[in-house]
């Protein structure tokens, strides 16, 4: 069964982020590095774990992984949109436009891609709020 769980950053967190992945060991590497770059994040394993969380939570970034399917990646990105517009979306190995996406980078490119992406983001986010 899947989980939502959550951990604050030692040194306060950036911003709020939900990280989704269907992979749990992809989910648990990926969650640490954003958490050790100061986001507090909450992850969801797979699809229905992400609508839950969505209906439940409020989140600046949500970031859909590589190891979602295709499908997911299409659909999550409205459900977040429409829980929040002001919810900024991160997809991870994505091609293509996408109108519900902010940022998609290819899931190759590496941690430092991902970092950097996140990083614009939670900018962005904070410039809005300002």
């Amino acid at each position: 069964m899947s989980k939502i769980a959550s951990k604050p950053a030692a040194t306060g967190p950036k911003a709020k982020v939900l990280y989704c992945e269907s992979d749990s060991s992809v989910l648990t590497v990926a969650s640490k590095l954003f958490e050790r770059a100061g986001y507090m994040v909450d992850h969801a394993a797979g699809r229905a774990t992400a609508e839950v969380a969505l209906r439940k939570g409020t989140y600046d970034i949500v970031i859909l992984g590589h190891t979602l399917t295709r499908d997911d990646r299409h659909h999550l990105p409205y459900m977040v949109k429409k829980a929040n517009e002001l919810t900024q979306v991160m997809v991870i190995h994505a091609s293509g436009k996408h109108p519900a996406v902010d940022v998609a980078i290819d899931s190759r490119d590496g941690e430092k891609a991902m970092l950097t992406a996140l990083a614009s983001l939670a900018e962005l986010k904070l410039a809005v709020a300002v």
